[in-house]
Protein backbone atom coordinates (compact mmCIF):
# COMPACT_ATOMS: atom_id res chain seq x y z
CA UNK A 1 0.00 0.00 0.00
CA UNK A 2 1.51 3.52 -0.90
CA UNK A 3 2.16 6.15 1.86
CA UNK A 4 -0.61 7.98 3.11
CA UNK A 5 -0.71 11.14 5.60
CA UNK A 6 -1.63 10.37 9.25
CA UNK A 7 -0.68 10.93 12.71
CA UNK A 8 -0.01 8.17 15.54
CA UNK A 9 -2.11 6.51 17.56
CA UNK A 10 -6.01 7.33 17.22
CA UNK A 11 -8.64 4.38 16.51
CA UNK A 12 -10.83 3.12 13.69
CA UNK A 13 -14.58 2.77 14.52
CA UNK A 14 -17.49 2.31 11.59
CA UNK A 15 -17.70 5.20 9.54
CA UNK A 16 -21.98 4.43 8.78
CA UNK A 17 -21.52 7.84 5.88
CA UNK A 18 -23.17 5.63 3.38
CA UNK A 19 -26.61 6.50 4.71
CA UNK A 20 -25.94 10.19 3.66
CA UNK A 21 -22.93 10.14 1.73
CA UNK A 22 -24.37 10.76 -1.95
CA UNK A 23 -27.21 12.32 -0.93
CA UNK A 24 -27.43 15.72 -2.29
CA UNK A 25 -27.83 18.50 -0.08
CA UNK A 26 -31.86 19.80 0.03
CA UNK A 27 -33.04 23.20 1.87
CA UNK A 28 -35.84 22.08 4.45
CA UNK A 29 -39.37 23.90 4.43
CA UNK A 30 -38.88 26.99 7.00
CA UNK A 31 -40.53 26.11 10.86
CA UNK A 32 -43.53 27.97 12.66
CA UNK A 33 -40.71 29.77 14.84
CA UNK A 34 -36.77 29.54 15.45
CA UNK A 35 -35.47 30.17 18.18
CA UNK A 36 -31.96 31.92 18.49
CA UNK A 37 -29.53 31.04 21.66
CA UNK A 38 -26.94 34.18 22.20
CA UNK A 39 -24.14 31.25 23.20
CA UNK A 40 -23.86 29.80 19.90
CA UNK A 41 -19.82 30.23 20.11
CA UNK A 42 -16.84 29.20 22.31
CA UNK A 43 -16.14 32.67 23.67
CA UNK A 44 -18.30 35.26 25.75
CA UNK A 45 -21.94 35.48 24.94
CA UNK A 46 -23.41 38.21 22.91
CA UNK A 47 -25.68 40.77 23.78
CA UNK A 48 -29.36 40.58 22.84
CA UNK A 49 -30.75 43.78 21.27
CA UNK A 50 -34.19 43.40 20.00
CA UNK A 51 -37.33 42.89 22.25
CA UNK A 52 -40.64 41.54 21.56
CA UNK A 53 -42.45 42.30 19.50
CA UNK A 54 -39.99 43.61 16.66
CA UNK A 55 -40.16 42.46 13.02
CA UNK A 56 -36.75 41.22 12.24
CA UNK A 57 -35.81 40.03 8.37
CA UNK A 58 -33.81 37.06 7.59
CA UNK A 59 -30.03 38.39 8.24
CA UNK A 60 -31.27 41.30 10.89
CA UNK A 61 -29.32 40.92 13.94
CA UNK A 62 -31.05 40.60 16.65
CA UNK A 63 -27.82 39.94 19.04
CA UNK A 64 -24.46 41.95 19.20
CA UNK A 65 -20.81 40.90 19.82
CA UNK A 66 -20.15 41.17 23.21
CA UNK A 67 -15.98 41.78 22.51
CA UNK A 68 -13.49 40.51 19.97
CA UNK A 69 -13.63 36.61 21.03
CA UNK A 70 -17.64 37.02 20.47
CA UNK A 71 -20.10 36.72 17.50
CA UNK A 72 -23.41 38.15 16.73
CA UNK A 73 -26.13 36.21 16.44
CA UNK A 74 -28.69 37.17 13.12
CA UNK A 75 -32.32 36.36 12.41
CA UNK A 76 -32.48 33.29 10.33
CA UNK A 77 -36.27 33.99 9.39
CA UNK A 78 -38.00 37.25 8.92
CA UNK A 79 -40.74 37.33 11.08
CA UNK A 80 -41.03 38.72 14.67
CA UNK A 81 -39.75 38.45 18.07
CA UNK A 82 -42.43 36.40 20.29
CA UNK A 83 -40.01 36.77 23.48
CA UNK A 84 -36.61 36.85 24.92
CA UNK A 85 -36.53 34.27 27.46
CA UNK A 86 -34.23 30.94 29.00
CA UNK A 87 -34.71 28.20 26.62
CA UNK A 88 -33.31 24.64 26.38
CA UNK A 89 -29.53 24.75 25.25
CA UNK A 90 -27.88 21.48 22.76
CA UNK A 91 -25.34 21.42 25.82
CA UNK A 92 -27.45 20.51 28.64
CA UNK A 93 -27.91 23.84 30.27
CA UNK A 94 -30.16 26.72 29.28
CA UNK A 95 -29.45 30.18 27.74
CA UNK A 96 -30.68 33.62 26.90
CA UNK A 97 -32.45 33.18 23.66
CA UNK A 98 -34.99 34.84 21.01
CA UNK A 99 -37.48 33.34 20.12
CA UNK A 100 -39.11 34.17 16.33
CA UNK A 101 -42.36 33.80 15.45
CA UNK A 102 -42.28 32.97 11.65
CA UNK A 103 -43.91 34.92 8.78
CA UNK A 104 -46.53 32.56 7.21
CA UNK A 105 -46.33 34.57 3.94
CA UNK A 106 -43.47 35.89 3.59
CA UNK A 107 -41.55 34.59 0.98
CA UNK A 108 -38.41 34.24 3.48
CA UNK A 109 -35.91 35.92 0.45
CA UNK A 110 -33.22 38.30 2.50
CA UNK A 111 -33.18 41.94 0.77
CA UNK A 112 -29.80 42.70 -1.17
CA UNK A 113 -26.66 44.23 0.96
CA UNK A 114 -23.82 46.42 -0.42
CA UNK A 115 -21.15 43.66 -0.65
CA UNK A 116 -17.54 44.99 -0.46
CA UNK A 117 -15.07 43.99 -2.59
CA UNK A 118 -12.21 42.49 -0.29
CA UNK A 119 -9.60 42.54 -2.76
CA UNK A 120 -9.42 46.55 -1.73
CA UNK A 121 -9.73 46.05 2.23
CA UNK A 122 -7.30 45.77 4.61
CA UNK A 123 -6.42 42.79 6.47
CA UNK A 124 -8.42 44.34 9.70
CA UNK A 125 -11.57 45.09 7.66
CA UNK A 126 -11.43 41.59 6.42
CA UNK A 127 -11.43 40.57 9.88
CA UNK A 128 -14.37 43.10 10.91
CA UNK A 129 -16.49 42.04 8.17
CA UNK A 130 -16.07 38.31 9.50
CA UNK A 131 -16.82 38.67 12.72
CA UNK A 132 -19.95 40.63 11.83
CA UNK A 133 -21.12 38.47 9.78
CA UNK A 134 -21.02 36.00 13.10
CA UNK A 135 -19.15 33.23 11.00
CA UNK A 136 -17.77 30.33 13.45
CA UNK A 137 -16.18 27.15 13.16
CA UNK A 138 -18.95 24.78 11.29
CA UNK A 139 -16.78 22.00 12.22
CA UNK A 140 -18.24 21.85 15.76
CA UNK A 141 -16.46 23.88 18.20
CA UNK A 142 -17.97 27.20 16.88
CA UNK A 143 -14.66 29.08 17.74
CA UNK A 144 -14.98 32.26 16.17
CA UNK A 145 -13.31 32.19 12.80
CA UNK A 146 -12.46 36.42 12.92
CA UNK A 147 -9.84 35.09 15.79
CA UNK A 148 -8.43 32.95 13.75
CA UNK A 149 -7.26 35.15 11.29
CA UNK A 150 -6.06 38.01 13.18
CA UNK A 151 -3.17 35.43 14.77
CA UNK A 152 -1.23 37.06 18.00
CA UNK A 153 1.85 39.77 17.50
CA UNK A 154 5.05 38.12 16.96
CA UNK A 155 3.16 35.03 15.04
CA UNK A 156 3.28 34.32 11.56
CA UNK A 157 0.56 32.20 9.87
CA UNK A 158 3.17 29.80 7.00
CA UNK A 159 0.46 27.89 6.02
CA UNK A 160 -3.19 27.41 6.20
CA UNK A 161 -4.82 24.19 6.78
CA UNK A 162 -8.39 23.40 5.35
CA UNK A 163 -9.37 20.41 7.08
CA UNK A 164 -11.96 18.46 5.26
CA UNK A 165 -11.59 14.95 7.46
CA UNK A 166 -14.62 14.93 8.66
CA UNK A 167 -13.65 11.92 10.69
CA UNK A 168 -16.85 11.75 13.19
CA UNK A 169 -19.56 8.07 11.86
CA UNK A 170 -22.45 9.10 10.39
CA UNK A 171 -21.57 13.01 9.38
CA UNK A 172 -21.03 13.70 6.00
CA UNK A 173 -21.93 17.75 5.82
CA UNK A 174 -18.50 18.66 5.01
CA UNK A 175 -18.58 16.15 2.38
CA UNK A 176 -20.95 16.97 0.90
CA UNK A 177 -19.90 20.89 0.77
CA UNK A 178 -16.44 20.32 -1.16
CA UNK A 179 -18.65 17.96 -3.34
CA UNK A 180 -21.25 20.81 -4.12
CA UNK A 181 -19.35 23.79 -3.10
CA UNK A 182 -15.75 23.51 -4.22
CA UNK A 183 -15.23 26.70 -6.23
CA UNK A 184 -16.67 28.49 -2.47
CA UNK A 185 -14.54 26.61 -0.75
CA UNK A 186 -11.33 27.59 -3.01
CA UNK A 187 -13.00 31.35 -2.76
CA UNK A 188 -12.73 31.71 1.05
CA UNK A 189 -9.28 29.61 1.20
CA UNK A 190 -8.48 32.25 -1.22
CA UNK A 191 -9.99 35.69 0.87
CA UNK A 192 -8.38 33.77 4.24
CA UNK A 193 -4.22 33.85 2.20
CA UNK A 194 -4.81 37.25 1.42
CA UNK A 195 -6.13 38.54 5.17
CA UNK A 196 -3.33 36.73 6.86
CA UNK A 197 -0.70 36.66 4.72
CA UNK A 198 -0.32 32.75 4.45
CA UNK A 199 2.15 31.99 1.74
CA UNK A 200 0.66 28.32 1.47
CA UNK A 201 -2.48 26.33 2.16
CA UNK A 202 -3.04 22.42 2.12
CA UNK A 203 -6.64 20.96 2.16
CA UNK A 204 -6.59 17.19 3.99
CA UNK A 205 -9.07 14.63 3.25
CA UNK A 206 -9.66 11.35 3.39
CA UNK A 207 -9.39 8.89 1.50
CA UNK A 208 -13.21 7.74 1.68
CA UNK A 209 -14.24 10.83 -0.03
CA UNK A 210 -12.88 10.28 -3.35
CA UNK A 211 -15.49 12.31 -4.79
CA UNK A 212 -14.56 15.54 -2.96
CA UNK A 213 -10.91 15.23 -3.43
CA UNK A 214 -11.26 14.89 -7.49
CA UNK A 215 -13.94 18.12 -6.75
CA UNK A 216 -11.57 20.29 -5.24
CA UNK A 217 -8.72 19.46 -7.17
CA UNK A 218 -10.63 20.60 -10.45
CA UNK A 219 -11.00 23.62 -9.18
CA UNK A 220 -7.36 24.41 -7.83
CA UNK A 221 -6.36 27.54 -8.67
CA UNK A 222 -2.73 28.09 -10.68
CA UNK A 223 -2.03 31.48 -9.38
CA UNK A 224 -1.91 30.12 -5.37
CA UNK A 225 0.64 27.83 -3.89
CA UNK A 226 -2.70 25.42 -2.90
CA UNK A 227 -2.32 21.57 -2.73
CA UNK A 228 -4.52 18.88 -1.84
CA UNK A 229 -3.21 16.02 0.38
CA UNK A 230 -4.99 12.48 0.65
CA UNK A 231 -5.54 11.47 4.09
CA UNK A 232 -5.13 7.82 6.11
CA UNK A 233 -8.77 7.34 7.57
CA UNK A 234 -8.41 7.24 11.08
CA UNK A 235 -10.05 9.20 14.22
CA UNK A 236 -9.88 11.94 15.22
CA UNK A 237 -7.93 13.05 12.46
CA UNK A 238 -10.02 16.34 12.16
CA UNK A 239 -8.69 17.73 15.62
CA UNK A 240 -6.39 20.49 14.81
CA UNK A 241 -3.31 19.16 16.23
CA UNK A 242 -3.62 15.70 14.60
CA UNK A 243 -4.12 17.57 11.41
CA UNK A 244 -1.05 20.03 11.54
CA UNK A 245 0.79 16.02 12.68
CA UNK A 246 -0.26 14.24 9.74
CA UNK A 247 -0.15 17.23 7.32
CA UNK A 248 3.33 19.12 8.00
CA UNK A 249 5.09 16.80 10.59
CA UNK A 250 4.44 19.33 13.30
CA UNK A 251 3.79 18.91 17.14
CA UNK A 252 2.09 21.30 18.46
CA UNK A 253 3.34 21.81 22.02
CA UNK A 254 1.62 21.40 25.37
CA UNK A 255 -1.16 24.04 25.90
CA UNK A 256 0.00 25.60 22.53
CA UNK A 257 -2.63 26.45 19.58
CA UNK A 258 -1.70 25.47 15.84
CA UNK A 259 -0.40 29.45 15.33
CA UNK A 260 2.95 28.16 17.69
CA UNK A 261 4.06 25.86 14.84
CA UNK A 262 2.82 28.57 11.88
CA UNK A 263 -0.08 26.40 11.12
CA UNK A 264 -3.88 28.25 10.80
CA UNK A 265 -6.85 25.22 10.46
CA UNK A 266 -9.68 26.46 9.30
CA UNK A 267 -13.07 23.77 8.35
CA UNK A 268 -13.74 23.67 4.85
CA UNK A 269 -17.66 24.51 5.37
CA UNK A 270 -16.48 28.06 7.00
CA UNK A 271 -14.23 28.89 4.36
CA UNK A 272 -17.41 28.11 1.82
CA UNK A 273 -19.27 30.59 4.24
CA UNK A 274 -16.77 33.46 4.44
CA UNK A 275 -16.80 33.28 0.30
CA UNK A 276 -20.89 33.86 0.54
CA UNK A 277 -20.40 36.58 3.21
CA UNK A 278 -18.21 38.13 0.73
CA UNK A 279 -20.36 37.15 -2.32
CA UNK A 280 -23.70 38.00 -1.16
CA UNK A 281 -23.59 39.71 2.39
CA UNK A 282 -25.45 37.79 4.25
CA UNK A 283 -24.37 36.65 7.81
CA UNK A 284 -24.68 33.01 8.95
CA UNK A 285 -27.85 31.84 9.42
CA UNK A 286 -27.97 28.85 7.86
CA UNK A 287 -26.04 25.69 7.43
CA UNK A 288 -25.68 22.58 6.45
CA UNK A 289 -26.81 19.59 8.80
CA UNK A 290 -26.64 15.89 8.24
CA UNK A 291 -29.38 14.20 9.86
CA UNK A 292 -28.96 10.48 9.82
CA UNK A 293 -28.83 7.00 11.80
CA UNK A 294 -31.16 4.01 11.53
CA UNK A 295 -33.33 5.10 13.96
CA UNK A 296 -34.59 8.23 11.17
CA UNK A 297 -37.01 7.60 8.50
CA UNK A 298 -35.58 9.48 5.49
CA UNK A 299 -31.43 10.56 6.35
CA UNK A 300 -30.68 13.35 4.24
CA UNK A 301 -28.54 16.50 4.08
CA UNK A 302 -30.40 19.42 4.49
CA UNK A 303 -29.68 23.55 4.30
CA UNK A 304 -31.43 24.36 8.08
CA UNK A 305 -32.31 28.03 9.41
CA UNK A 306 -29.84 28.71 12.61
CA UNK A 307 -32.96 27.90 15.65
CA UNK A 308 -34.80 25.41 13.98
CA UNK A 309 -36.04 23.28 16.54
CA UNK A 310 -35.23 19.52 17.06
CA UNK A 311 -38.62 18.52 16.57
CA UNK A 312 -39.29 20.34 12.92
CA UNK A 313 -35.82 18.75 11.98
CA UNK A 314 -37.06 15.20 12.40
CA UNK A 315 -40.19 15.83 11.08
CA UNK A 316 -38.56 17.36 8.25
CA UNK A 317 -36.99 13.96 7.37
CA UNK A 318 -40.35 11.93 8.26
CA UNK A 319 -39.84 11.36 12.00
CA UNK A 320 -38.22 8.59 13.96
CA UNK A 321 -38.40 5.26 13.62
CA UNK A 322 -40.30 2.94 16.13
CA UNK A 323 -36.91 1.76 17.75
CA UNK A 324 -35.43 5.30 17.79
CA UNK A 325 -33.82 5.17 21.22
CA UNK A 326 -30.91 8.10 21.36
CA UNK A 327 -30.57 11.48 19.38
CA UNK A 328 -26.85 12.65 19.41
CA UNK A 329 -26.23 16.51 18.39
CA UNK A 330 -22.85 16.01 16.91
CA UNK A 331 -21.10 12.84 15.71
CA UNK A 332 -20.77 9.82 18.00
CA UNK A 333 -18.06 10.39 19.41
CA UNK A 334 -17.57 13.49 20.87
CA UNK A 335 -21.47 14.52 20.31
CA UNK A 336 -23.91 15.03 23.03
CA UNK A 337 -27.42 13.19 23.73
CA UNK A 338 -30.24 15.23 23.87
CA UNK A 339 -33.24 14.65 26.32
CA UNK A 340 -35.48 17.53 24.91
CA UNK A 341 -37.02 17.92 21.48
CA UNK A 342 -37.23 21.74 21.96
CA UNK A 343 -33.46 22.30 21.79
CA UNK A 344 -32.51 24.47 18.82
CA UNK A 345 -30.11 23.49 16.19
CA UNK A 346 -27.05 25.70 16.52
CA UNK A 347 -24.31 27.22 14.09
CA UNK A 348 -22.16 24.72 15.46
CA UNK A 349 -24.44 21.72 15.03
CA UNK A 350 -22.67 19.68 11.88
CA UNK A 351 -25.07 16.63 12.40
CA UNK A 352 -28.29 15.06 14.35
CA UNK A 353 -27.58 11.50 14.84
CA UNK A 354 -30.74 9.35 15.48
CA UNK A 355 -29.57 5.80 16.92
CA UNK A 356 -31.91 2.78 17.27
CA UNK A 357 -32.12 0.29 20.30
CA UNK A 358 -29.16 -2.13 19.00
CA UNK A 359 -27.09 0.92 18.24
CA UNK A 360 -27.44 2.23 22.04
CA UNK A 361 -27.15 -1.50 24.09
CA UNK A 362 -25.96 -0.21 27.74
CA UNK A 363 -22.66 -2.07 28.34
CA UNK A 364 -22.27 -3.07 32.27
CA UNK A 365 -18.84 -1.09 33.43
CA UNK A 366 -16.26 -3.39 34.65
CA UNK A 367 -13.07 -2.37 36.77
CA UNK A 368 -10.42 -1.00 34.94
CA UNK A 369 -7.67 -4.47 34.11
CA UNK A 370 -4.53 -1.96 33.06
CA UNK A 371 -4.38 -3.18 29.81
CA UNK A 372 -3.08 -0.20 28.50
CA UNK A 373 -5.51 -0.16 25.28
CA UNK A 374 -6.39 3.44 25.97
CA UNK A 375 -2.85 4.50 25.95
CA UNK A 376 -2.16 3.30 22.50
CA UNK A 377 -5.31 5.09 21.39
CA UNK A 378 -4.88 8.58 22.73
CA UNK A 379 -3.46 10.91 20.02
CA UNK A 380 -1.86 12.97 22.45
CA UNK A 381 -0.09 10.36 24.27
CA UNK A 382 -2.11 11.03 27.35
CA UNK A 383 -2.78 8.10 30.33
CA UNK A 384 -6.22 7.64 30.50
CA UNK A 385 -6.07 4.84 32.86
CA UNK A 386 -4.43 7.02 35.44
CA UNK A 387 -6.54 10.03 34.87
CA UNK A 388 -9.86 7.82 35.16
CA UNK A 389 -8.21 6.52 38.57
CA UNK A 390 -7.85 9.80 39.81
CA UNK A 391 -11.48 11.08 38.27
CA UNK A 392 -13.25 8.27 40.28
CA UNK A 393 -11.36 9.63 43.85
CA UNK A 394 -12.34 13.63 42.94
CA UNK A 395 -8.40 14.24 42.38
CA UNK A 396 -9.10 17.40 39.74
CA UNK A 397 -5.29 19.29 40.56
CA UNK A 398 -3.51 15.57 39.83
CA UNK A 399 -5.69 15.37 36.58
CA UNK A 400 -4.64 18.97 35.61
CA UNK A 401 -0.89 17.98 37.01
CA UNK A 402 -1.21 15.32 34.22
CA UNK A 403 -2.47 17.45 31.25
CA UNK A 404 -6.08 16.89 31.54
CA UNK A 405 -6.09 19.91 29.72
CA UNK A 406 -4.58 18.42 26.41
CA UNK A 407 -7.58 16.21 26.51
CA UNK A 408 -9.81 16.96 23.67
CA UNK A 409 -12.40 14.98 25.10
CA UNK A 410 -12.06 12.49 21.46
CA UNK A 411 -13.50 9.54 22.87
CA UNK A 412 -10.95 7.62 21.76
CA UNK A 413 -10.28 5.66 24.99
CA UNK A 414 -13.54 5.43 26.03
CA UNK A 415 -13.90 3.33 22.68
CA UNK A 416 -11.23 0.69 23.03
CA UNK A 417 -11.96 0.20 26.81
CA UNK A 418 -12.27 -3.36 27.27
CA UNK A 419 -14.13 -2.56 30.69
CA UNK A 420 -16.31 0.25 29.36
CA UNK A 421 -15.30 2.82 31.47
CA UNK A 422 -16.74 5.97 30.42
CA UNK A 423 -13.33 8.07 30.72
CA UNK A 424 -14.28 10.51 27.97
CA UNK A 425 -17.21 11.71 29.93
CA UNK A 426 -15.50 11.49 33.06
CA UNK A 427 -12.68 13.63 31.60
CA UNK A 428 -14.98 16.55 30.45
CA UNK A 429 -16.85 16.24 33.84
CA UNK A 430 -13.41 17.12 35.37
CA UNK A 431 -12.38 19.93 33.38
CA UNK A 432 -15.74 21.39 34.35
CA UNK A 433 -14.91 21.07 38.12
CA UNK A 434 -11.59 22.70 37.86
CA UNK A 435 -13.10 25.66 35.96
CA UNK A 436 -15.57 26.37 38.73
CA UNK A 437 -13.01 25.80 41.07
CA UNK A 438 -10.96 28.12 39.81
CA UNK A 439 -13.74 30.66 39.54
CA UNK A 440 -14.54 30.33 42.79
CA UNK A 441 -11.20 30.39 43.99
CA UNK A 442 -10.58 33.89 41.86
CA UNK A 443 -13.75 35.07 43.49
CA UNK A 444 -12.81 34.69 46.75
CA UNK A 445 -9.33 36.37 46.21
CA UNK A 446 -10.72 39.32 44.81
CA UNK A 447 -13.61 39.32 47.73
CA UNK A 448 -10.18 39.13 50.11
CA UNK A 449 -8.88 42.06 48.24
CA UNK A 450 -11.79 44.35 48.71
CA UNK A 451 -12.16 43.64 52.24
CA UNK A 452 -8.35 44.69 52.82
CA UNK A 453 -8.65 47.78 50.67
CA UNK A 454 -12.00 48.67 52.49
Amino acid sequence: MSFLATFRHGVHPPEHKELTSALTTRRMPFPAEVVLPVRQHAGKPAKVVVKKGDHVERGDIVAVADGFVSAPVHASVTGEVSSIEWWPHPDGSSAPAVRIAVSPHSAQIARERTVPDWRGLEPAQIVQAVQDAGVVGLGGAAFPTHVKLAPPKGTKVDTILLNGCECEPYLTTDHRVMVEQADRVIHGLRIMMRCTGAPRAVIGIEMNKPDAIEAIRRVLPKDLNVEVLPLRVKYPQGAEKMLVESVLGLEVPSGKLPISVGALVQNVASAATIAEVFETGLPLIERIVTVTGLGIRKPANLIVPVGTLLRDLLAACGGMTDDAREIVFGGPMMGQAQGNLDVPVTKGTTGVVVLSDAEVAREHVHPCIRCGKCLDACPVFLNPSLLGRYAQRDRWEDMESHHLNDCMLCGACSYVCPSNIPLSQMFGAAKTMLRRTKAADAALAANATATVKS
